[in-house]
């Protein structure tokens, strides 16, 4: 597959970059970034800046697929360009920050039979896997009850400055809780059926009083099972994303319960009338999230991340976000 990047404007970027650099089955044609200053960034780190503008890369016949990093706030309306082009789309999480470019963006991948998918790295984690095959397999029961954290350093001062300017972040619950509405989908089957609340506000920002650096929502899913998460920019500079429980996870269901975090090194379930937990046994996927794009691109079976949950993951954020601008 032949690729071209637009925008290096997060750091997330560089990760899918050097992946497709590496892959066997991806070529590089070029790049484009239209901010000075990301431009000459990104050059610095070996990326092939070789467009002068977002429509000559479009216009190239050679390229096949587009990867996204740009703002937030801008991705969706490259997106919708792209599929225009008709090239499939990887982005960067968020995909977009408005529900009308998603609608968009679904009908026209539809519309031109092309792909869109997103950078949701944790469906592609050995540990979210096991945890995955652990609760399929019956052992937890049906799932109930859910708490997440998404808790993320704010980095003021080197985090991208443009997290802070009007129309371009787009919400800290599309940023952050986007990849733990995802894995309810993708853990159980956990989609969203109701908001019950959303909240959104300034704590941690204390230089930019406009930026909402914190949330919390409420859900219930399709199964009736209750969601309560918090997605906000609370992790104390210095530890940052070492912190022993970045990304946690609590889940009980009628037969038993598990917590697990992305940086904790031991998983421990409980299941019903024992007293001792069980360790949980993590082999390792045999694949990520840009060879399973090309899969999908392929129409190839039993993929990770099919277009559809791309859609709805994405959905399920925004609307969820939506609420919470509403109450504010």
């Amino acid at each position: 597959m032949r690729i071209a990047f637009v925008g290096f404007r997060h750091g997330h970027i560089y990760v899918l970059y050097e992946m497709a650099k590496n892959h066997k089955d991806i070529e590089i044609v070029g790049s484009f970034e239209e901010n000075e200053e990301a431009r000459n960034a990104a050059a610095e780190n070996g990326v092939d800046i070789s467009y002068t503008s977002l429509d000559e890369l479009l216009f190239d016949e050679r390229v096949e697929a587009v990867a996204i990093g740009s703002c937030y706030g801008d991705r969706g309306a490259i997106a919708i360009k792209a599929l225009k082009a008709g090239k499939h789309v990887i982005c960067d999480k968020p995909l977009c920050t408005e529900l009308s470019e998603l609608y968009e963006i679904k009908r026209l991948a539809e519309e031109k039979d092309l792909t869109v998918s997103c950078m949701f790295t944790m469906r592609f984690e050995n540990k979210v896997n096991a945890v995955r095959d652990l609760i399929r397999s019956g052992a937890l029961g049906e799932i109930n009850n859910v708490y997440f954290g998404g808790q993320h350093p704010l980095q003021y001062g080197r985090r991208p400055s443009w997290y802070f300017e009007d129309g371009k972040h787009g919400g800290v619950i599309n940023d952050i809780a986007i990849h733990g509405i995802d894995l309810l989908s993708y853990l159980f089957d956990g989609k969203l059926d109701v908001i019950n609340g959303a909240r959104c506000w300034n704590k941690y920002a204390e230089n930019e009083k406009d930026f909402k650096d914190s949330a919390q929502i409420m859900l219930t899913l399709k199964n009736n099972a209750g969601v309560i998460a918090d997605l906000s920019y609370a992790i104390p500079d210095g530890v940052e994303f070492e912190l022993p429980y970045y990304w946690q996870f609590y889940i009980w269901g009628t037969k038993g319960t598990i917590s697990f975090s992305m940086n904790g090194e031991k998983t421990v379930w409980f299941a019903k009338g024992e007293k001792e937990g069980r360790e949980l046994l993590v082999d390792p996927i045999e694949t990520d999230y840009l060879s399973d794009f090309i899969r999908v691109v392929k129409k190839e079976k039993d993929v990770v991340l099919p277009m559809s949950e791309v859609i709805s993951s994405t959905e399920a954020t925004l609307l969820i976000q939506k609420k919470a601008d509403v109450l504010q």
